[in-house]
C-alpha cells in the first residue's frame, strides 16, 4: 500500500486535495468483480470500474487499481510497454480523480496503449472517469 497526495495543491502552500491509499490489485476474484461493475471505453483501453461493497475486508478509504493486457495486445515486450504506459496516467491522475472505496482496471488496447500520446491517454482518463462518477 502507498498513501498518495496530490502534490499540486501542497506545492502552492494549501493543503492536499486528495489523501488515500492507493493498492494494486492481483488476485483474479478482484478483476472478475470489477468487470462485472461499469464500463467506459476510450481509444487506448478500457476502463473497468467498481464500488466495493461494505462486506469486503479492505479500508473504505483506499483505492485499488488493476492493469491488464491480453495477448491480442502484441508479444510480452507490446504488453509490457502498453501496461508501464497505464501504470503512469494511473499514477499521475487517479490521486485527484478516483474515489476512495471504489475499484479500477485498465485493460490495454492492440495498437492503440502504446501508440497514442501520452496526453490523449491522460485525457481519456479523466474523460472516462468523469463518465463512471458523473
Amino acid at each position: 500500500m502507498t498513501p498518495v497526495t496530490d502534490q499540486t495543491d501542497a506545492a502552492a502552500g494549501e493543503a492536499p486535495a486528495a489523501v488515500f491509499v492507493l493498492e494494486r490489485m492481483r488476485k483474479r476474484r478482484d478483476f472478475l468483480a470489477a468487470a462485472r461493475g461499469r464500463v467506459a471505453r476510450r481509444a487506448g483501453f478500457v476502463l473497468q470500474a467498481r464500488p466495493r461493497g461494505p462486506e469486503e475486508e479492505t479500508d473504505p478509504a483506499t483505492v485499488r487499481v488493476g492493469f491488464t493486457c491480453s495477448k491480442k495486445v502484441g508479444n510480452a515486450v507490446a504488453r509490457n510497454r502498453a501496461k508501464r504506459r497505464l501504470r503512469e496516467i494511473a499514477r499521475l491522475d487517479l490521486p485527484a480523480l478516483a474515489q476512495p472505496g471504489w475499484d479500477y482496471v485498465l485493460i490495454g488496447r492492440r495498437d492503440a496503449t502504446a501508440a497514442l500520446p501520452f496526453d490523449r491517454l491522460r485525457a481519456d482518463l479523466a474523460a472516462a472517469l468523469e463518465d463512471l462518477h458523473g
